[in-house]
């Protein structure tokens, strides 16, 4: 039976606080709110947009979280045909691992809040778009902690629940791995801290990506 590693996107394979920023407080702006804070933004990184305005203002109607989650996408294309985004690195060791673990057997999938454009576009910038067998993202699928990308993922890399893992930097990766049944791997790199992954169960937390392949052993 196949090993799956699963991995979110943002804040685990790259760093994209920058932009996700930008583009949301432009979104804020162009809709008449105030913006809020960074580190109100980081929190809800990996969610899908709804739910993400959703968070951010809780006691706004429906009407308005959609509003602003068209507005966000909107800003987002519109900094990219500016040329206005900054570059979205891939965290220091994040290659190398990718490549260890698909060399020795694993299966690696992606289940993100982004985009299938957005990520596909990351993934070909950076050179990856071949070690990946399966991606999941916000276009077909609940937002997270539903665990509905992972059950895809599993589907279309033939792999089982007990053989697979999450790996992700926040509370709603870990979450999302329990509904799921299978193990979860925080890291300490992303936007979450290591007491939010604790608290939402992480099985273990990983300082360095190159901590991951003996964790995940």
């Amino acid at each position: 039976m196949p090993r799956l590693a699963v991995f979110d996107c943002d804040g685990t394979l790259v760093d994209s606080q920058a932009n996700i920023c930008r583009a949301m407080t432009r979104a804020f702006q162009a809709c008449g709110q105030t913006p809020p804070p960074v580190a109100a933004i980081r929190r809800i990184v990996g969610l899908s947009l709804v739910e993400s305005m959703q968070m951010l203002l809780p006691d706004a109607p429906d009407d308005l979280h959609r509003e602003l989650a068209a507005t966000y996408k909107a800003m987002f294309h519109q900094l990219r045909s500016e040329n206005a985004l900054d570059p979205e690195p891939l965290f220091e060791g994040i290659a190398e691992t990718l490549t260890h673990l698909r060399d020795h057997g694993w299966r690696l999938g992606v289940a993100t809040g982004k985009s299938d454009r957005g990520l596909g576009l990351l993934l070909a910038h950076h050179g990856l778009t071949d070690r990946f067998v399966t991606l999941q993202t916000a276009d077909r699928h609940p937002s997270k902690p539903d665990p509905s990308m992972l059950h895809a993922a599993m589907a279309e890399a033939g792999a089982v629940p007990a053989e697979t893992v999450m790996i992700g930097d926040t509370s709603f990766d870990m979450a999302m791995a329990r509904a799921a049944g299978v193990r979860a791997i925080g890291v300490a790199w992303g936007y979450h801290s290591p007491a939010d992954l604790a608290a939402a169960r992480a099985e273990a937390i990983a300082d360095h990506a190159a901590d991951l392949p003996g964790l995940l052993a």
